[in-house]
């Protein structure tokens, strides 16, 4: 429910009327969207250092009550385990790499290609088969080997698909995206079951829960952060990458043009320059490029980690996955 809703600036807020809201009249009745709730604790667009603290105040404070109930649903006290933590932090690096890589896709793809959203999703189907295919043959080979013989290789393998990101241009032809996202989704496929099934199992039985829930959360921030961070990495490089195009045009059509790859190539066609269009892609390939390096660089070292978390070979073989049940079960 609004509770208040900040002025631009974050200086003044004015209280909303919560009986329309219930009574369903008034603007936007019947509707409590979920970020009304964060605008209720006064977070705002309009103020990101505010936010972030509000966010860090509320992780401190559900992670001391979390500490302090006896049957916690997200226990900590879990990362601190060296398989367990560092398993965690394997895992949540690649989804990390995942989500940035992916947020980078659609843009390439959709934007610079020139792809419809109906082609662009189909072109990405070799990413999901590559997965399919990856899970079972890491089940075979974790049978044989080791979970850390096989998954940190094709983390590995995972990180050079991502830098693989830095060879793409306007001119590739599809079938060598194809090959570079069937790769990326076999290597993907075979670190995220057995790593995940492997930490699992590591607890014991009464704690499987709580284990569940951390894992769970670390790969779905890694996720957020990732799109944040490679968002981040790409508008910087592509304004940068944009700016001396931009000489010669009118004030508001330069300022939109430099926001994004795609804002500039609705400037163009409505000033009538496809020269801008063409440095938009130019500049958004370019910052694509230094953000899968940089991506490729976070997901080495999710691999180095795993490396350092799993134990070896010779000294304790993973838990065998029965890609059949999907339960873990000791080595015999």
């Amino acid at each position: 429910m609004d509770l208040y809703r900040p002025r631009a600036g974050c200086r003044d807020r004015h209280f909303l009327d919560v009986g329309r809201c219930r009574n369903g009249r008034g603007p936007g009745a019947g509707r409590v969207p979920a970020r009304s709730f964060l605008v209720g604790l006064g977070v705002s667009d309009q103020c990101p250092g505010r936010n972030i603290v509000a966010g860090l105040v509320l992780l401190a404070v559900f992670v001391l009550v979390e500490l302090r109930i006896k049957v916690p649903s997200f226990d900590p006290r879990l990362l601190a385990q060296r398989t367990f933590g560092g398993g965690n932090m394997a895992l949540g690096l690649l989804l990390f790499s995942v989500a940035a890589i992916t947020f980078y896709n659609a843009f390439y793809l959709q934007g610079a290609l020139g792809f419809s959203p109906m082609k662009a999703g189909l072109a990405n189907i070799p990413t999901a088969l590559g997965a399919l295919a990856g899970a079972p043959l890491a089940s075979r080979l974790v049978r044989r080997l080791s979970v850390r013989v096989v998954t940190v290789p094709a983390l590995t393998v995972a990180a050079l698909t991502v830098g693989g990101y830095g060879f793409l241009g306007l001119q590739t032809p599809l079938v060598w995206i194809e090959i570079l996202l069937l790769i990326q989704g076999l290597s993907i496929g075979m670190v995220i079951g057995p790593v995940t099934a492997a930490l699992i199992s590591n607890l014991p039985l009464e704690q499987a829960g709580a284990g569940s829930a951390v894992t769970n959360t670390v790969r779905q921030t890694g996720s957020v952060v990732g799109i944040a961070v490679g968002g981040t990495i790409l508008s910087i490089m592509y304004r940068r990458a944009i700016e001396p195009s931009l000489a010669g045009l009118p004030g508001p059509a330069r300022d939109q043009a430099r926001v994004s790859a795609e804002q500039a190539r609705h400037v163009a066609t409505a000033i009538h320059q496809p020269t801008l269009a063409q440095a938009a892609d130019n500049a958004f390939v370019h910052a694509m490029h230094v953000g899968a390096g940089w991506i490729a660089v976070i997901t080495v070292l999710g691999a180095a980690v795993l490396l350092i978390a799993l134990p070896a070979a010779g000294k304790a073989k993973g838990p065998e996955y029965d890609e059949a049940t999907s339960v873990m079960e000791p080595n015999r």
